[in-house]
């Protein structure tokens, strides 16, 4: 059996084709082109076990194309690869030959590897989100200018509802008049796209049993439920409640020997756009929720806030990964006791 590891960078990768004792047979780096890496791999295809490519920002078009082509194909996990640290010399070739030796011996940390048709709407909430920030920096910057140039203060909410003739009737002068409306135009196009990719998960999700069950649940509305939903992709790739709530960044990293910390591990590992979905809940929940309030306020009396938002959002994450695997109905009560 013959096994391939793939440098992969923003334009060009470097590939590597070795056997079941590590002997190379293919070592050369390629433009990023899918024809000519097909190309190179195809006098090996016949005995290829798998062919690794790293989760870099660019991975989609290769890893589908050689999909699509007939390979066995394996995503690594980056921060969860570590080569020996007494090596002297690494460079691209080393990477993807120690990828291409880790999948040999069965040691790959192993990415998910998304659908692409589910992997373009789950990228569609993310691109919302991304779109709701920069509405939210118009909104920040007109407020900004109102309290310079006035003193008064206005709520974002008011701030959405301001049209050209409320700019226009302000105590302000012209340029600073068009400063602020540059940013109302702005932030009204943004809205319009939101508003756009909004309808369009929503038309998506509401076929789907699990949307309407993280709809249920104490501070989960449309807007989240679907980012819960997309992001957590086929629940039966976790073993277990405690793999989940780690993949949502839900729970504490600390390296411990003979009782004693000794630092802490990687706390960013995993998926930053449920960790923020499941906080967002958690403040919401604590709101609206007298069961989660109480669980709340136990918790910063014995820590302190930041820790309390996090041990509801990890009640709130274990309670999805439950209702997502057997079809539950949430339960506040059993969630927060």
């Amino acid at each position: 059996m013959l096994f391939c590891g793939i440098d992969l960078h923003s334009n060009n990768s470097f590939i590597v084709v070795s056997d079941d004792t590590d002997k190379v047979l293919y070592s050369r780096r390629l433009p990023n082109n899918l024809g000519e890496i097909c190309t190179a791999l195809s006098p090996y295809k016949a005995q290829l076990s798998g062919v690794v490519v790293e989760s870099t920002y660019n991975w989609y078009w290769l890893v589908d194309g050689l999909m699509d082509a007939g390979y066995t194909m394996h995503l690594a996990n980056t921060t969860a690869i570590k080569q020996y640290d007494g090596l002297k010399h690494r460079g691209d070739e080393s990477d993807a030959r120690h990828l291409a030796h880790i999948l040999r011996l069965g040691l790959l940390p192993e990415g998910h590897i998304m659908p692409k048709a589910e992997r373009a709407i789950r990228d569609l909430a993310r691109k919302r989100m991304q779109l709701v920030q920069q509405r939210t920096t118009q909104i920040v910057s007109i407020e900004t200018c109102m309290a310079q140039q006035t003193g008064a203060r206005i709520s974002g909410n008011s701030v959405k509802q301001l049209t050209e003739t409320d700019i226009d009737a302000m105590p302000i002068g012209s340029v600073e008049a068009l400063g602020m409306k540059a940013n109302l135009a702005v932030m009204q196009a943004l809205q319009i796209q939101i508003d756009c990719i909004e309808k369009t998960l929503a038309k998506h999700c509401r076929r789907q049993a699990g949307y309407r069950l993280l709809n249920s649940v104490s501070g989960i509305g449309p807007v989240l439920a679907a980012v819960i939903l997309l992001e957590t992709g086929n629940i039966e790739r976790f073993d277990d409640v405690g793999n989940y709530a780690s993949y949502c960044r839900c729970v504490g990293s600390v390296h411990l020997s003979n009782g004693k910390k000794k630092g802490e591990g990687n706390t960013k590992n995993g998926n930053r756009y449920l960790a923020w979905a499941y906080v967002e809940a958690a403040n919401f929940a604590i709101r609206y929720s007298e069961e989660a309030r109480r669980f709340y306020q136990r918790k910063k009396a014995k820590r302190n806030s930041i820790v309390a938002i996090k041990a509801v959002a990890h009640k709130l994450a274990r309670a999805c990964f439950h209702m997502l695997r057997t079809g539950e109905q949430f339960s506040v009560e059993r969630c927060f006791t």
